[in-house]
């Protein structure tokens, strides 16, 4: 980290100084890394009234050459990456502090950027009791998960999307013409720009995480809830598109299938509750009435993007094959 970014954090943070502990992750194909720091010398209660004095830091500084490992370093790429590391900032600087107790994230300590070098200071989830990652889960896990999203979905439905993406999700197709391009089911290509449509056009848009994967939530150490990180692609949307990407990262085709109709179920059980708990005049019948079948039209969504992306993925398989030649059928005889 250049010594300026350290000033900023002791400044913003009241440290006097800022020590490296580790690194977490490198970020997607060398663009920085995310780290954990101690805080030295911080005043009791200036970051919030927690006992920890560790941070975690998403650096960001653009490489002088990009090294995709699917080999989509192009310039229409290296775009969305610098607008959502910017959006991502603008995220935890306006709307990170909005959360409940029931879509937690890492609460912001300081946001900067200079030049070619953006800076994301937080409370490190893992000293407050977040410290468990999954790469595979059960059932029960899943639906911490799913509870995340419904009270996320819940608490930002109808806000507008100042300074997000105005669609979010990583693989919206206005940003992702190389892929469409590269996309051979011509019935899938053809179909795209309509069924964008029926989800942009959603009568009920929300905030939507827009990378809600597996990998990005944070289990709690009882086991009880999870917090959720990397709000890069954060946007207005149907919040069907991240509950389809969602439970697509966790399940193969068999569990997918089998666990549909339950996880449904229980994500708009959790989404009437959620609306109570946050004392919304929204009818909650006709935001169910509105985005169910959506489910499969944010998955056909999804699937055209990993067919353009990599074709060999392990995402593509019969089931998502099936919604995706139903959902096509459909919306063309409709149009």
């Amino acid at each position: 980290m250049q010594q300026g970014f350290k000033d900023i954090v002791c400044a913003k943070t009241g440290a006097v100084s800022i020590t490296k502990l580790e690194s977490i992750q490198s970020l997607w194909s060398g663009y920085g890394e995310i780290a954990r720091y101690r805080l030295e010398g911080v005043s009791d209660g200036s970051l919030g009234g927690d006992s920890s004095d560790d941070v975690v830091v998403k650096h960001v500084v653009l490489p002088a050459e990009v090294a995709h490992p699917k080999g989509w370093q192009t310039p229409i790429s290296h775009a969305r990456k610098i607008r959502s590391y910017a959006i991502e900032s603008a995220w935890y600087r306006d709307y990170s502090d909005l959360c409940s107790e029931h879509c937690r994230v890492p609460a912001c300590i300081a946001e900067s950027s200079a030049g070619d070098e953006f800076l994301i200071v937080m409370k490190d989830l893992d000293a407050l009791g977040f410290s468990v990652r999954r790469s595979a889960v059960s059932l029960a896990e899943a639906k911490l998960c799913i509870y995340w999203l419904a009270h996320f979905h819940a608490k930002f439905m109808n806000v507008e999307p100042e300074g997000l993406w105005p669609v979010g999700t990583y693989w919206h197709l206005e940003t992702r013409p190389d892929e469409l391009a590269a996309l051979e089911d011509e019935a899938l290509k053809n179909a795209a720009p309509v069924i964008d449509s029926l989800l942009t056009k959603s009568l009920y848009q929300t905030i939507v995480h827009g990378d809600a994967k597996l990998a990005n939530f944070c289990f709690s150490d009882d086991g009880e809830s999870v917090a959720a990180v990397d709000f890069q692609y954060v946007g207005a949307g149907c919040g069907m598109k991240d509950l389809a990407y969602f439970i697509g990262s966790c399940f193969g085709e068999r569990e997918c299938e089998l666990h549909e109709q339950e996880l449904l179920g229980f994500y708009f059980e959790t989404l009437r509750a959620a609306f109570a708990c946050y004392d919304y005049d929204i009818d909650p019948d006709m935001v169910e009435r509105d985005w169910r079948p959506l489910y499969y039209v944010a998955w056909t969504d999804f699937h055209r993007f990993v067919k353009g992306w990599s074709p060999g993925h392990w995402k593509i398989h019969g089931y998502s094959e099936r919604i995706s030649r139903d959902v096509i059928s459909r919306v063309m005889r409709s149009r």
